[in-house]
């Protein structure tokens, strides 16, 4: 498996310095620290948590372009995917990290501390609530999550909190491409179109990963999203 400045290079076009490499082992081992007593990630081998972890999230900055000083939202970040990658790599983003999970938000202020990540923020709260927060709903210039809740559902967290004309990027599997088919009304409810559904090969992996790239075009109505938990029970 090449170094991660390696395959940034070459698959992303992404340049690490040695610097920012050293702050990737570092999350690392802090990762596998941590997992140790709290349960934050099942991926814990060095190179899968290099390919799965931190490859995964950098794909971002491949398909998303981002000006300096532009804003992400990492919705649902667990362990601080992708946020706190992206913050490595690129430290002049601005960086809120959204989570419910006190242990899991504390472990992603554990490591923002330790790498002096200055532009990274914390959220306490479901996404739902983040949704509605003032000088959080609609800011984002990307909002991005993986592995929280199918598209449909997915996408009643994200495009309340991006800006007109930003992104929300969904990071998924091969059930990508029919679960933004599933999404045409939730799309035209909550201000959405679909820009584009990409595909990336990440070394060492058999299956592709995908982003569902969605341009927020129009505001979100103030009913989105709707109370913690109907997304999923009832998705749009």
């Amino acid at each position: 498996m090449p170094p991660l400045t390696e395959a940034a290079q070459s698959l992303l076009n992404i340049m690490l310095s040695s610097e920012q490499e050293a702050a990737f082992d570092v999350y690392a081992s802090e990762l596998e620290a941590w997992n140790a007593h709290t349960n934050l990630t099942a991926i814990t081998a060095p190179d899968d948590v290099r390919v799965r972890h931190f490859l995964d999230s950098l794909t971002l900055l491949a398909a998303a372009p981002l000006p300096p000083g532009a804003h992400i939202i990492d919705v649902g970040t667990g362990a601080g995917f992708p946020g706190l990658p992206l913050a490595i790599a690129r430290p002049d983003l601005r960086v809120t990290l959204v989570e419910a999970t006190g242990k899991k938000l504390a472990f992603c202020q554990h490591v923002a501390e330790l790498l002096q990540l200055k532009g990274v923020s914390f959220v306490h709260a479901r996404a739902e609530e983040a949704g509605h927060m003032p000088g959080l709903r609609e800011s984002g210039d990307l909002v991005a999550a993986r592995a929280v809740a199918r598209l449909p559902a997915l996408l009643e967290y994200l495009l309340p909190l991006a800006r007109i004309g930003g992104l929300a990027l969904a990071m998924k599997g091969q059930t990508a491409a029919a679960e933004a088919k599933d999404s045409a009304r939730a799309l035209k409810l909550l201000g959405g179109k679909l820009r584009e559904v990409r595909e990336f090969a990440l070394p060492g992996l058999e299956e592709p990963h995908y982003l569902v790239v969605v341009e927020k075009t129009a505001p979100t109505p103030a009913g989105f999203a709707r109370r913690p938990g109907q997304p999923v029970q009832k998705p749009l």
